[in-house]
């Protein structure tokens, strides 16, 4: 524990000098600069209170009563105005102290004056800060309800980000000391004031969740902690605390600190069976298999019973975590048929785990009509309380876990691509197992998704991404749909939406628009009861060519009777357009997705 305590402060003292604190430093440097000697640290205090109540479990609460994460940042936004002006009119300074000043009690007893102000402006700060926290931290903190240990360990990365924070504000007061010696100490304070202001306007407009967005995406390597966060002391740590350990190291080196496991040559389809039995060896053992634990519904099997690793022994187990409205997962699908085909006689063993993403995911006959949709013959199981999940450590949509006839896993794959690699690991395998695995599989209908395409993002509060107004729980309007030119991965809406974490309901006139780059789009949608409903499709303003329209859409409209995954767009190649829908009143949207 004393560790990862150790690591907490260096991680959040490097938080403090990341590009991430640059939306929220000006008005840090402007809320210290001035007032008394103790503002400053009444300044810090109150952001790193509200970040570590905000990360512990504010957040959590908030969204659990259905006012999403926008409340946090509208009180921001209140308070950064309000300071602001009450810089620029030093009258209004006084007002607001005048209340306040009751706080100072819980504060330093020296003179001084305006901590409390201090506390007030740096709580508002500590909910645009929240963001900041490094993946290690987050993912402590959101794995489940606080615990002691999370707490300890929020309180120790605050305590270091305030050190760095505080050092900085106190610095910045002396440069403006000097500058007040000069003689233009009114002029200054107008300024900074200006600056709160401005602030609280790019929040408004969320210009400092687009530049976190831009340093995510542009300067990788921005976090000067990641050695830190990806030793294997630390990692091991934080898994002992989370109850969270990823079991099996992907042999395509997806991970989050830059891949793991070795690497797994792709062999030719005449490759003989002693070179495939050769090869095998080389297939590292990564630990027993487990059980297939807490599932629901079992499809594709005799009578519906259940399957058990124990019960297909000797035989070579592909284990794949999908879920059916996961483009990503639909994509793999030709490979598992194609192997299930070519490979099921001479005893491979494809059994599919859908661990649902959306709520209506988990309901057994939507997974049967998706089954049936897609040809899948292969064993399938529900596992609605990722009970399998997680006894695999899994944290990938596809994910695949291929386990050799003795029940030890020897081979893992994230996402997609791959698929020549996981032939061969299976080829040998089988091999080993004394099975001869004769010609390989022919995938059909593969959908090959274009080197750049628009970034996925969701509808709901609870993770989207490239809205010009983000998505705000409960029913809204948005207005008209926009008339100028949008610019490339930018969503959205217009008339009235109902949201929620996860869909967002069309009420009236309801609408979306996007400027996208990629060969195909879908859009996963639902309609209550699955009463037929329609939704137009506009692609660069005008009704939606067969030529360019998804598999769904005919004469221009799409019909959404069922809960699943809809193609709008297949173009022949990866192209920008402006897509445009109209919604019917009941249709609700999860997600969009690019290829």
């Amino acid at each position: 524990m004393i560790v990862l305590l150790g690591f907490a402060v260096l991680a959040g003292a490097g938080t403090a000098l990341s590009p991430c604190v640059l939306p929220v430093l000006p008005a840090l440097l402007s809320a210290g600069g001035v007032g008394g000697r103790r503002r400053p640290l009444g300044i810090v205090l109150g952001l790193s209170i509200t970040f570590t109540v905000t990360i512990v479990g504010l957040a959590s609460l908030v969204d659990g009563v259905g006012l999403g994460s926008d409340p946090l940042r509208d009180v921001a936004i209140a308070v950064l105005l309000a300071f602001g002006l009450a810089l620029l009119a030093p009258r209004l300074t006084e007002r607001l102290e005048a209340p306040l000043s009751r706080l100072a009690r819980f504060g330093p007893r020296s003179t001084g004056e305006g901590f409390a102000s201090g506390l007030l402006v740096g709580g508002a700060l500590g909910f645009v800060y929240t963001p900041c926290a490094s993946p290690i931290l987050a993912a402590v903190i959101s794995l489940s309800a606080a615990t002691g240990r999370t707490i300890l360990i929020a309180v120790a990365y605050a305590a270091g980000s305030a050190l760095v924070l505080l050092a900085l504000t106190l610095g910045g007061r002396r440069v403006f000391e000097r500058v007040r010696r000069a003689g233009r100490g009114p002029a200054l304070q107008r300024a900074l004031g200006t600056i709160m202001i401005l602030t609280a306007v790019a929040i408004i407009t969320n210009l400092d969740v687009n530049f976190d967005q831009f340093v995510a995406q542009h300067i990788p390597d921005v976090n000067i902690t990641a050695a830190l966060e990806c030793s294997s002391t630390v990692t091991g740590r934080l898994n002992e605390i989370t109850g969270h350990q990823p079991k099996f190291a992907p042999a395509n080196g997806s991970s989050a600190c830059g891949g793991s496991g070795g690497s797994v040559r792709a062999l030719t389809a005449s490759a003989s069976e002693a070179t495939l039995l050769a090869s095998a060896h080389a297939l590292p053992m990564l630990g027993a298999a487990p059980e297939f634990t807490e599932t629901q519904r079992w499809f594709n099997t005799p009578g519906g019973r259940p399957l058990t690793l124990a019960g297909l022994g000797g035989r070579v187990v592909l284990v794949d975590f999908w879920t059916y409205t996961c483009i990503n997962c639909i994509r793999t699908l030709p490979y598992l048929k194609a192997w299930d085909a070519a490979y099921r006689r001479a005893g491979l063993e494809i059994v599919g785990v859908e661990t649902p993403e959306f709520a209506f995911e988990r309901d057994a006959g939507n997974v049967a009509n998706a089954i049936s949709q897609f040809g899948l013959r292969y064993p399938i199981v529900q596992d609605n309380k990722m009970g399998t999940w997680n006894a695999y450590g899994n944290e990938y949509w596809p994910a695949d876990y291929l386990i050799d006839a003795r029940g030890q896993v020897r081979y893992a794959a994230f996402g997609e691509g791959d698929y020549d690699k996981t032939e061969t690991a299976i080829r040998e395998l089988l091999a080993e197992a004394g099975r001869p695995a004769g010609g390989r599989g022919h995938p059909a209908g593969v959908n090959v998704p274009s080197q750049e395409a628009t970034p996925e993002t969701y509808l709901g509060t609870a993770r989207p991404e490239g809205w010009l107004t983000p998505p705000r729980p409960g029913s809204h309007d948005y207005g008209a749909p926009p008339t100028g030119e949008l610019a490339v991965n930018d969503f959205a809406f217009s008339g009235r939406w109902k949201i929620s974490a996860q869909p967002a309901e069309a009420v009236a006139s309801a609408g979306i628009d996007v400027e996208f780059q990629a060969k195909d789009v879908y859009l996963v949608l639902s309609s209550p009861g699955t009463r037929p409903l329609g939704v137009s499709v506009l692609l660069d303003g005008r009704r939606i060519s067969a030529a360019d329209a998804g598999a769904d859409v005919h004469a221009g409209e799409l019909t959404v009777r069922r809960q699943r995954l809809y193609t709008l767009v297949s173009l022949r190649r990866s192209e920008r357009h402006h897509l445009s829908l109209r919604l019917a009143p009941g249709v609700s949207g999860y997600a969009f997705t690019f290829g």
